[in-house]
């Protein structure tokens, strides 16, 4: 229950810079008096600014602001709730909006619109429309609920009932249904991106698989041509080597010939060096007949004899000399044979080198082209199939999602038929609308107005005399709509109890007795407000002061003295 205490003000309409207070729970029934312009209705308008940022009447909230002083509006509402205090403080010139709980301010970090919202659906659970139909009545401003549309009704029914929470959770629930489309229509669109990449990734996979395959044959055959062409080379190799080996054997020993031509040289200097001396010895004794030393005559014979046996010697030299001579011929052309042979060898050696090399390098390559056709095989082999694994993995994690998304939606589609207008919220009015009507109809007797009126579901009014004339709210009088007004206030309140939604101490009737209500509707109305007064503190604002003093608690009379309103007497 709100339990309003006390609100005060100042620069608000005609009020001035000193605050007007009044208390709102000191007294069962008040009357609220003065004339025209004096503001007794701006304590109205100051508490519904208070509250909700906004007058109850329909004027602009800067209009509010004192035009004398122009500035610093301010009006302070308390009240408690479940043994929590509360005071709101809101002003214009400056901009202020305070809500104090307990004498703590609350966090001001949200934004004003926030704000409000957190004020009137944690704390006041009361918003600006169902204050005007609980809280206050016949103000020329004021929209009974007869004269609310269907979906008007509907929304204050709920929010005396406290089952505005069902209309939010249906929000809520049609944006968690709206989420749950999207959040399927996302899944569908990424299920068919996966399959797509998935597909792409295969035909990607199959063409870089058969570019690799027709790398490793070209590969293969480049293995299998260079395998041939090192084996070529080996077997050139064998050749020359067996060449080699068959003219090492057959030139022999190179040295030895070299030693017989080397004694053969040696023996021929020997035997041309003995020949040239025994010629000296012939030419000596055939051109001297005496000692060239001595003086001596040389002996004819002696001298023949030597001469006989040095030309004899020296054939045999010359002989000897020219047998050396074809023996060395015979060891120089065979040493000649052997340097061809070498020669050819040393050829053989230079081609065996060549082809040794060709070899190697040969074998270097078959090395190289098996490692590159090894890695191209393991590169077939393991072509992106982890890629396509993992891609196949969220594809099923994605379908098992899309599943929970579809049995969410289901779950939500029974959920929303039961939130719905027709679900627990009917079921819900369905149980309260005979008590209405009975309590309708209970303050309209009690008003002595004799009709019976009934609101259906749908808080369509049907409305019978005791003849069984049917009526409808625009056929009454002015005097007559103000007691079906009054009888619906008085139910909404004891209804709003009832379920202890909205239920306040304090009730506001702006000047409903002045021009409505005659004489006897006065006075049973008098008797009602009696009877409410027990447990509520009500304010009626009337221009008939001097006929109702007796009838209430307490009189507070609003006068203005220089241009500003004060309170002159309580």
């Amino acid at each position: 229950m709100i339990l309003f205490e006390k609100v005060r003000y100042k620069n608000i309409l005609s009020t001035g810079n000193t605050f007007t207070e009044v208390f709102l729970n000191r007294s069962k029934s008040t009357l609220i008096v003065g004339d025209n312009g004096a503001g007794k209705s701006t304590m109205l308008d100051a508490l519904t600014f208070a509250l909700y940022g906004k007058p109850f009447r329909k004027i602009n909230k800067y209009q509010l602001l004192n035009s004398v002083n122009n500035k610093e509006l301010l009006v302070e509402a308390y009240f408690s709730i479940g043994g929590n205090s509360y005071v709101i403080k809101r002003g214009i010139k400056p901009g202020i909006f305070e809500v104090w709980k307990n004498g703590e301010l609350l966090n001001q970090d949200a934004a004003a619109r926030d704000y409000q919202t957190y004020l009137e659906e944690t704390i006041l659970k009361l918003n600006y429309k169902s204050f005007g139909q609980v809280v206050v009545l016949g103000s020329s401003t004021f929209v009974p609920f007869m004269q609310l549309k269907t979906g008007e009704r509907r929304d204050i029914i709920e929010d005396l009932l406290d089952i505005q929470i069902f209309t939010t959770m249906n929000t809520l629930l049609k944006e968690r249904l709206s989420e749950n489309k999207s959040e399927i229509t996302d899944i569908k669109y990424q299920i068919d991106l996966l399959d797509n990449k998935i597909d792409s990734a295969k035909s990607h996979n199959e063409s870089i698989r058969k570019i690799k395959e027709t790398e490793v044959g070209k590969l293969k055959d480049k293995l299998k041509e260079q395998v041939a062409f090192v084996e070529d080379e080996q077997a050139k190799m064998d050749v020359l080597l067996d060449d080699i080996e068959a003219l090492n054997n057959s030139i022999g020993d190179k040295a030895e010939q070299k030693k017989k031509l080397a004694e053969f040289q040696e023996l021929n200097h020997d035997l041309t060096t003995r020949l040239n001396k025994l010629r000296k010895d012939v030419d000596f004794y055939q051109n001297h007949d005496n000692c060239p030393t001595c003086k001596q005559g040389i002996d004819h014979e002696f001298k023949e004899e030597t001469i006989e046996s040095s030309r004899s010697t020296a054939t045999e030299i010359e002989t000897a000399k020219k047998e050396i001579g074809h023996k060395s011929v015979a060891v120089d052309e065979r040493l000649c044979a052997i340097d061809l042979v070498e020669d050819e060898i040393s050829e053989k050696n230079i081609s065996v080198s060549e082809h040794r090399a060709n070899y190697k390098i040969g074998m270097n390559t078959c090395k190289s082209i098996k490692k590159e056709l090894d890695g191209a095989q393991q590169e077939v082999a393991e072509i992106d199939t982890s890629d396509i694994k993992q891609l196949e993995s969220e594809l099923v994690n994605h379908h098992a999602s899309q599943t929970e998304l579809f049995d969410h939606k289901e779950i939500l589609a029974v959920v929303a038929s039961m939130l719905k207008d027709g679900g627990i919220k009917t079921r819900i009015i369905k149980q309260y609308v005979p008590v209405m009507n009975k309590l309708i109809n209970k303050y309209l007797s009690a008003m002595d107005f004799f009709v019976q009126f009934e609101l259906d579901e749908s808080f369509n009014e049907t409305i019978k005399s005791r003849f069984r004339d049917e009526f409808s709210y625009s056929s009454f009088s002015e005097g007559e709509k103000l007691r079906i007004d009054l009888a619906l206030l008085f139910t909404w309140r004891a209804v709003s109890k009832l379920r202890n939604s909205v239920s306040t101490n304090l009730l506001i009737m702006d000047e409903i007795m002045d021009s409505s209500l005659d004489s006897a509707g006065t006075e049973e109305f008098l008797k009602i407000i009696e009877e409410l007064s027990a447990d509520s503190n009500i304010f009626i604002i009337s221009h008939k002061g001097d006929q109702l003093f007796d009838k209430f608690h307490s009189v507070i009379k609003f006068e203005k003295v220089k241009n500003f309103s004060r309170i002159a007497t309580t």
